[in-house]
C-alpha cells in the first residue's frame, strides 16, 4: 500500500468514526443517517461543478455497479440495526467485522489480488483487534461467546452484515476501477438516498423527519461534509490500494472511536480495549510493510 493510499483511507476512518459519533448522539437514528445523506449529497452537488473534468458518460455496467454498492451498504445498515436492536453489542459487533475475513478472499479470487505474507498477519491483526474490542475480559469462554450461539437472531443478522459488507467492498472497488471516484461516489451516494427515501416513506415514520430535523439540525448541517470526506478518500484511497488492504486498513476508525469515547464521552478504556487497538495499529503497520 503507498503512503497516499495509507493517509487517504487513515483520514476516512477518522472521519467515519465522527459521523458515527454524530448518530450516537441523534435522537432518532433512522432519520438521523437519512438527513446525513441528504447532507452530503448537497455537499456533492456542491463540488460537482468544480471537477476538472466533466460528468464521465454513463454505461449501464457503472449505473448497476452503483446502484448494486448502494444496496449492499443499505442493507448492511439495515442488518447492523437489527443485530444492534436485539442483541447484546459485544456479542454483535465483532461478528459484524467478519467482512475483513472475506474481502481478501474476494480480493485474490475475484480480482486477482496478492496478498504478502506481511500483509495477512496485518489483517489477522486487525481482525483480532476488532473482535478484541468489545470483550468485556479475557477468556476463553468470552472470545468464543460471539460464535456460540449461530442459531440466534441478532447473531445470524451481525454475520449477515459482515458478509454483505465484503460484497459491497468488491463492487466499490471495480467501480472505482472504471469510473473517477468521486463521480463513482456521487452516484453511490444519490443510490443510498433513494433507497433509504423508499424506506422513510412507510408509515411508521410519518412525522418523524421534521421532528428529528428540528431536534438534530446542527447535528444534520456538520455531517455532511465529514460523510462526504469519509466516502470519497475511502473510495480515492480504494482506486489506489488493494482492496485485500484498504478494508482493514479502515478499522482504525474502531480505535479513534475508542478515542473519542474517552476523551469527549467519558469512557473508560480498560487494558483490553488498550490491547485491542495495539493490534489494530500493529496491524495497520504490518500492511504498509506488507
Amino acid at each position: 500500500m503507498t503512503t497516499l493510499a495509507l493517509i487517504l483511507i487513515l483520514f476516512s476512518a477518522f472521519m467515519h468514526a465522527l459521523w458515527n459519533l454524530l448518530v450516537k448522539r441523534s435522537r432518532d437514528k433512522t432519520v438521523f443517517i437519512w438527513w446525513m445523506f441528504v447532507a452530503s449529497a448537497g455537499c456533492l452537488h456542491v463540488f460537482l461543478p468544480l471537477q476538472p473534468e466533466p460528468f464521465p458518460a454513463l454505461s449501464p455496467a457503472v449505473l448497476l455497479l452503483a446502484a448494486a454498492g448502494a444496496a449492499c451498504f443499505v442493507l448492511y445498515h439495515l442488518f447492523n440495526g437489527r443485530a444492534y436492536r436485539d442483541g447484546d453489542l459485544s456479542l454483535t459487533y465483532p461478528l459484524a467485522q467478519t467482512s475483513m475475513l472475506y474481502v481478501p478472499l474476494w480480493g485474490v479470487w475475484l480480482l486477482g489480488e496478492q496478498i504478502s505474507l506481511l500483509g495477512v498477519a496485518g489483517i489477522l491483526l486487525i481482525l483480532g483487534g476488532a473482535w478484541a474490542v468489545q470483550l468485556r475480559r479475557f477468556t476463553l469462554g468470552e472470545i468464543a461467546r460471539p460464535v456460540r450461539n449461530l442459531g440466534n437472531p441478532s447473531v445470524q443478522a451481525a454475520l449477515a452484515a459482515g458478509f454483505i459488507y465484503s460484497l459491497g467492498a468488491v463492487v466499490d472497488k471495480v467501480g472505482v476501477s472504471l469510473y473517477p471516484p468521486f463521480h463513482f461516489t456521487y452516484l453511490l451516494v444519490m443510490f443510498m438516498l433513494l433507497l433509504m427515501t423508499l424506506n422513510l416513506l412507510r408509515s411508521p415514520y410519518r412525522g418523524r423527519i421534521m421532528n428529528e430535523w428540528r431536534q438534530s439540525r446542527h447535528l444534520v448541517l456538520l455531517s455532511g461534509p465529514i460523510m462526504m470526506g469519509s466516502f470519497l478518500t475511502f473510495r480515492y484511497g480504494l482506486s489506489l490500494a488493494p482492496m485485500s488492504y484498504a478494508v482493514p486498513v479502515r478499522q482504525v476508525s474502531l480505535l479513534i472511536g475508542v478515542l473519542i469515547g474517552v476523551l469527549f464521552l467519558g469512557e473508560t478504556c480498560g487494558r483490553i480495549r488498550f490491547s485491542a487497538t495495539l493490534l489494530i495499529l500493529a496491524g495497520v503497520v504490518l500492511i504498509r510493510l506488507g
